[in-house]
């Protein structure tokens, strides 16, 4: 089984290894293996833990004895590198911040780690969970095209998973930086609820906008690392005090009688004829499950994604002050901009922006009354280009033209999952790159959401498929 172990899903491998007829040492082996024969042209990588071996042993001893210490004991994971890990560097993907060592493990982490997961290492990320790499790192190469965008800013986790080089990975999403690399690089992605899971040692863009979350190869998979992230911290005040649903049990409810909400002249008016052909065949798939679509019309999003450019321009700078002051031109031009952006705004133009927010939210959560789940896409184009990508301008017009189906969700809180949903025509080199799809619920309805999604994985192929040399 080493030469396919990669294959298996995270939760067929985390049952293997209790049942003890897979090793957690072979499952470490077999992915530092595969990062060593694949990352050195991926770039998914920041950081590997030098323990991982010796903490694979321990795992393996603990089970033999009858030990077993949750759901992920023995599984091999990997977090962005903006998530604090007290036997690795987190280094942000910014010189400013290389060398951080930090004393304590990320709430996120030390739950995995309880529940049994081993660390493996830490993935690439855009500088700062921003829009671009620093000009001294090497960006991630997404494996299903290197001339077509990873997504970010969680851009090494979506190729980590992708490639294989990982069961599953943690992101963080802002604007989109879960899920625009899950659709790029054709995994699952969950941005939760904003409150839902803890962001005590991540390290942030903009805290009220920042939410933490799974991403994996199925929906099954990242259930059930969220179920093991989510819940009350008293390191974060934020985080809700709300019961942990059992995620995994809500998977198996069918999805026949739920109302499927779509905004087709919201689509129509931002994304491409392979987008909306890929939408259509959602539609169907979930039509034959027994789901029912109807038309509803979301609030105008543009009051929402401009006032989102605001607050995160004014949530980073004050983020990045205490370096800013005396280091400012070690800053890449992408997060710098951002951050003398902030500095300019006007406590008027926040102020503004803070009510549309709390307009935009209310009249999100009200949607629901029409529909149980929303669909829409996770890009408004298949497979873009690093090329299409360089010309979207400066920002923050790049980040609200590539963003218009995510970023909303960010300022509104509420969950959604990205899943594969389908190909585009074609792409440089010859194949398909992978499309997309969200459904999006009312705060806290990951469970709906992922059941939802779940049922389409169960007709479907999609999140099986893997790019070419990487199977």
């Amino acid at each position: 089984m080493s030469s396919t172990l990669h294959r298996l899903s995270l939760v067929r491998l985390a049952d293997e290894i209790r049942r003890g007829a897979v090793s957690p040492v072979d499952a470490v082996r077999c992915m530092m293996d595969r990062i060593a024969a694949h990352d050195g042209a991926l770039h998914a990588f920041a950081h590997l833990n030098d323990a991982a071996l010796d903490q694979a042993r321990r795992a393996e001893a603990e089970i033999a004895a009858g030990l077993v210490r949750g759901p992920l004991h023995g599984v091999p994971l990997a977090a962005k590198d903006l998530f604090d890990t007290a036997d690795m560097p987190t280094e942000f993907g910014s010189p400013v911040l290389r060398g951080r060592r930090p004393a304590q493990d990320a709430t996120v982490i030390a739950r995995l780690r309880a529940a049994g997961a081993i660390i493996l290492g830490k993935t690439t990320l855009t500088e700062g969970a921003y829009a671009d790499h620093h000009p001294d790192v090497v960006p991630p190469v997404n494996p299903w095209g290197a001339g077509h965008w990873t997504g970010t800013s969680s851009s090494g986790s979506g190729v980590a998973v992708a490639a294989g080089l990982i069961w599953g990975a943690l992101g963080t999403d802002t604007g989109g930086s879960i899920r625009l690399p899950s659709s790029c690089c054709g995994v699952t992605g969950i941005k939760p609820t904003w409150g839902r899971v803890s962001r005590a040692g991540a390290l942030a863009l903009a805290p009220s906008l920042d939410h933490m979350g799974p991403m994996t190869r199925s929906v099954a998979d990242a259930v059930t690392l969220l179920g093991v992230m989510a819940g009350p911290d008293p390191r974060d005040p934020t985080a809700s005090q709300l019961p942990v649903p059992d995620y995994m049990a809500e998977l198996t409810k069918p999805v026949r009688g739920l109302t499927i909400g779509i905004d087709r002249g919201l689509l129509k008016a931002r994304a491409d004829d392979q987008v909306l052909a890929s939408m259509e065949h959602v539609i169907e798939v979930m039509t034959g499950l027994g789901a029912r679509i109807v038309d509803v019309t979301l609030p105008p999003i543009e009051p929402a994604l401009t006032g989102w450019a605001v607050q995160c321009a004014v949530e980073a700078a004050i983020v990045h002050r205490e370096h800013w002051s005396t280091r400012a031109a070690e800053y890449g031009p992408r997060l710098a901009a951002l951050i003398e952006r902030g500095h300019r705004h006007t406590a008027f133009e926040l102020a503004e922006a803070q009510e549309h927010r709390r307009d935009f939210a209310g009249a999100m959560e009200a949607i629901y009354a029409a529909c149980d789940v929303l669909l829409i896409p996770g890009l408004p184009v298949a497979g873009p280009t690093l090329d299409y990508m360089s010309g979207l301008g400066e920002d923050p017009a790049a980040i609200l033209a590539i963003g218009p189906f995510t970023a909303p969700f960010d300022v509104s809180g509420q969950p959604t999952i990205t899943i594969p949903c389908g190909l585009s025509e074609t792409g440089i080199g010859g194949g398909g790159i992978p499309i997309g799809c969200q459904f999006a619920g009312p705060r806290f309805a990951e469970a709906l959401i992922a059941r939802t999604a779940h049922a389409f994985q169960t007709a479907t192929d999609w999140h099986t498929r893997r790019p070419a040399g990487y199977a």
